[in-house]
């Protein structure tokens, strides 16, 4: 088999180094998540200006694509919820179609949808924000004006990125409970008690605190990936893309991660 040439290897090694960062990179990353989820918690932290920072990035991550994502949701539900039951159906497994819809379309594929489009949608602004405050210095300046930077402007966009993608993952998963329904038993509403039992079977409280856990996961990493890499590139304007590319990597590897653990936890 033909070896690459040498210096193609460095090179490419060198560029997913300066893309993925070093471990320390990753390890502010983690440590700012866990700040900003500390510091989410503390009821001082929701004061006007955070609200407002909330608020922007919540509008403009979930609320003005919520239309047009729920659309996009509900035809690939529907065309997967299509081949679920049809292949069920083929092998005589139709009494655990909905339950494999449930499973597979409800709990896993639309959240990892809602991550990807959310940080897709607004991973990159966020990044560029940070990065060119960074690089300008306004955090210090709203430290020496008795703001506080890391509550006034960093956690309200975590937050936001975080109420972004539980609303999408939720709604949508509603959108597809009512699809599978459809799909399943028509407009007939003599089915509801069983579609109910099914579903609540599949929707067990661990699942249920497992897929919520998961959700919050993925919200604060769209928030906090881009933001870790943001703050740890010099204060140069010229280091901007590079940070906006390292967030995106960082965070398209952090909800792999995630996806994975919770797979293996849950049906391992």
């Amino acid at each position: 088999m033909p070896q690459a040439p040498r210096p193609l290897l460095r090179e490419a090694g060198a560029l997913g180094g300066v893309l993925i960062g070093r471990p320390a990179g990753w390890l502010r990353a983690i440590h700012f998540g866990a700040v900003a989820v500390v510091t989410a918690l503390s009821p001082s932290t929701y004061h006007r200006d955070a609200r407002r920072v909330a608020a922007r990035q919540i509008h403009f991550s979930a609320w003005r694509a919520l239309p047009g994502f729920t659309v996009a949701c509900a035809v690939l539900s529907f065309l997967l919820i299509r081949i679920v039951v049809g292949t069920a159906r083929e092998f005589g497994l139709a009494p655990y179609a909905l339950e494999l819809t449930v499973r597979v379309l409800v709990l896993e594929i639309i959240p990892l949808l809602a991550a990807l489009f959310v940080a897709l949608r607004s991973g990159a602004a966020i990044s560029t924000e940070v990065t060119l405050m960074h690089v300008r210095g306004e955090f210090e300046q709203l430290a020496r004006a008795g703001r506080d930077p890391l509550g006034g402007e960093l956690v309200p966009r975590v937050i936001g990125s975080l109420v972004a993608v539980m609303l999408l993952s939720y709604l949508s998963g509603v959108v597809a409970l009512v699809l599978a329904y459809v799909e399943l038993y028509g407009l007939s509403p003599w089915a509801v008690a069983g579609f109910v039992r099914v579903t609540g079977h599949v929707f067990a409280p661990a699942v249920v605190a497992g897929f919520v856990f998961k959700s919050i996961l993925f919200g604060v990493a769209v928030g906090a990936a881009p933001i870790g890499a943001a703050l740890g590139i010099r204060r140069d304007a010229s280091q901007a893309p590079l940070a906006v590319r390292r967030g995106m990597v960082r965070l398209g590897i952090a909800l792999v991660a995630i996806e994975i653990v919770f797979l293996g936890v849950m049906y391992a």
